[in-house]
């Protein structure tokens, strides 16, 4: 699958991407945002995913381990670096199979957060590999 062009504000969405991390790394180099990269491999339940949700985003060590506080994290500007983020969940597949409510509730935070960027112009991208 091909990536999309990652300076196009107006389509930057959750999108399911098959390709290699590293492409999506490069992408994210070549565009200028800033790369995070959250495993979900380990993530059994929402403990475990909140962990791995606040290792690899990077968040605060206040970080509430709720959807609440990631919602409000994500919408920080100061979080989000200068041009905007991209962020790849990888392993993703176990857990959206086994918690489809809370994959429902992680992936409308996640769409409103490229929403509420994208208003601003600037980008935020999720690609769920």
């Amino acid at each position: 699958m091909k990536l999309p062009d990652l300076t196009r504000l107006d389509d930057s969405a959750v999108l399911e991407y098959h390709g290699h991390p590293d492409a999506i790394a490069a992408a994210a180099s070549h565009a200028k945002l800033r790369y995070l990269n959250v495993d979900l491999g380990r993530a059994e339940d929402k403990a475990t995913l909140f962990h791995e949700l606040a290792k690899g985003l990077k968040l605060p060590e206040h970080f509430g381990n709720n959807f609440d506080a990631l919602a409000d994290s994500l919408d920080d500007r100061d979080w989000l670096g200068k041009s905007g983020c991209l962020i790849r969940l990888g392993h993703a597949t176990h857990y959206r199979k086994t918690h489809p409510n809370d994959w429902s509730t992680l992936e409308e935070i996640l769409s409103e957060a490229c929403t509420f960027w994208r208003e601003r112009n600037l980008a935020f991208w999720v690609f769920v590999n």
